[in-house]
């Protein structure tokens, strides 16, 4: 373990690119083996507003890392923060304790604001309006939503404690994890839910993007889906039934152009309706 955080304090940059590029690779020649959806769109057609969205995030976060940075240096070196309030602990349960907490305030907490927060929701509206969801739906946030998460992430590392080697392990984790959850593959039904007990599954994450609410309003994790069952938040929805998108914003032509999708945050505020099943 003393290994792996010492390698996630130096990260080069070139290797945390391979693992963006990496794990959108490798998920989209999944989906292509054991797709959940058939697809019947141009793919790379339908990729391109999603890998512009993966860009601005890229630059919105990298000249604020030293940011992070700073804020992971000053908790260590004053010992504050929750991780290092606790009583002494092996090192394996203080990074995962790390890891944690850090998918807690920066990746849930953060979901949960922006569904829940008008002006904010606009801003996520981006994310959800993608009417085909696959591995590269994972990174399609609006700028001014990389600048609300990146806030999170902030907090995050304050008030967790977290070393950076910590938080550049949490990163990656939260990176590969959302495209595996985004991505549009099939695992067997039991093999999905044996997963979702312990990390956010396929299935258990596109329950979110279903185009209805209550669906629209669950299943927020990103990492653990502990959060989620925690909050009660969770909701399970048969796969068969999932129709992406936002009911009131069905215009697929505009949810498809990166011009319309900039413009989406400042629309006139519009929820999705409450859907009518609702599935136990």
């Amino acid at each position: 373990m003393q290994q792996l955080i010492d390698y996630f304090e130096t990260i080069p940059s070139l290797h945390r690119s391979l693992i963006l590029v990496g794990g959108i690779t490798f998920f989209w020649i999944l989906e292509g083996i054991v797709p959940l959806f058939k697809v019947d769109y141009k793919k790379w057609r339908h990729s391109i507003p999603n890998f512009f969205f993966t860009i601005t995030t890229i630059v919105v976060n990298f000249p604020l890392a030293f940011l992070l940075l700073n804020t992971s240096d000053w908790t260590v070196v004053n010992d504050f923060g929750i991780i290092n309030w606790l009583p002494v602990m092996s090192l394996w349960a203080y990074v995962f304790l790390g890891v944690l907490l850090l998918d807690l305030i920066g990746a849930y907490t953060a979901h949960l604001v922006e569904h829940k927060v008008k002006p904010l929701w606009m801003v996520h509206l981006v994310h959800h309006s993608d009417h085909h969801v696959d591995t590269t739906t994972a990174n399609r946030h609006h700028p001014l939503e990389s600048l609300i998460r990146y806030f999170f992430t902030l907090l995050g590392v304050f008030v967790v404690g977290a070393p950076i080697g910590i938080i550049m392990l949490y990163q990656s984790l939260s990176v590969v994890l959302s495209q595996f959850n985004h991505a549009n593959i099939q695992l067997p039904r039991n093999v999905d839910r044996a997963i979702s007990w312990f990390i956010v599954s396929p299935d258990m994450h596109k329950v979110h993007h279903h185009y209805k609410l209550p669906y629209t309003d669950s299943n927020y994790g990103n990492i653990f889906s502990i959060w989620d069952r925690v909050f009660g938040t969770y909701m399970i929805m048969d796969r068969d039934r999932i129709v992406y998108g936002v009911d009131t914003f069905p215009d697929e032509k505009v949810n498809s152009s990166v011009v319309g999708l900039l413009k989406q945050p400042f629309h006139k505020y519009r929820r999705p309706t409450t859907g009518v099943e609702v599935d136990s």
